[in-house]
């Protein structure tokens, strides 16, 4: 989640910050957001080599869809600072020393801890899937359209609309609109992708083979 997304909101005592295209997980598990020693927030941090933080992540669907939201994740801990320079300007690096994190995701809510975390794998299409899931939807209707027919035909009754709301390795998961509520269906792919480049064959495979592709609610 934090790979894919492009903007977090990262609370600290006296100051919330909502802060876009500045974070990234190193190597060791923790979580880094570089910022501009011009900004409030630089500044508030600058008097200090520590404190308590905690940062917010939305997942949101990149599609347009009614309820765009996929998921929530909540982490705290310890925020640490440093300034650094990058050619002629200066930043301010602060690293999340993680205590705890919390994932809310298709209705359900886990916590995870600081080792679960350091050690956690991003998904093989996570930096790419808002681009993929949007090339999709707004150029390819008929693949969409294609991948539908592998819903059983009772699930379909009543879907005003069928787009693409999430992409990762193990399938793709499709949004069912209906004149009340959704539902959400996934298709899954016969091997998890371990790259990009193999998403087309994955698609093709399912379109080739619908009796060999297992549907599975998601919500």
């Amino acid at each position: 989640m934090l790979v894919a997304a492009d903007s977090l909101t990262l609370h600290i005592p006296g100051v919330e910050a909502y802060v876009i295209g500045r974070h990234a997980v190193t190597s060791d598990g923790r979580l880094r957001v570089d910022l501009p020693t011009d900004c409030h927030l630089a500044e508030h941090l600058a008097h200090q080599r520590d404190t308590v933080a905690m940062v917010e992540v939305t997942d949101l669907a990149p599609t347009p869809v009614r309820d765009r939201v996929r998921g929530r994740a909540t982490l705290t801990g310890w925020l640490t600072t440093e300034t650094v320079s990058t050619g002629n300007d200066q930043e301010l690096v602060t690293v999340l020393d993680l205590a705890t994190a919390e994932l809310t995701a298709d209705g359900h809510t886990i916590c995870i801890d600081a080792d679960q975390f350091a050690s956690a794998q991003p998904d093989a299409l996570a930096a790419v899937e808002a681009d993929l899931l949007c090339h999709l939807d707004h150029h390819h209707p008929r693949t969409v359209e294609g991948l539908s027919r592998l819903i059983p035909a009772r699930h379909l009754q009543g879907v005003r609309q069928v787009r693409p709301v999430r992409l990762d390795r193990h399938g793709v998961v499709l949004r069912l609109e209906l004149s009340r509520g959704d539902r959400d269906v996934r298709l899954n792919f016969h091997t998890p992708l371990r790259h990009p480049d193999q998403l087309g064959a994955q698609i093709e495979a399912l379109l080739r083979h619908t009796h060999g592709c297992r549907a599975r609610h998601t919500g």
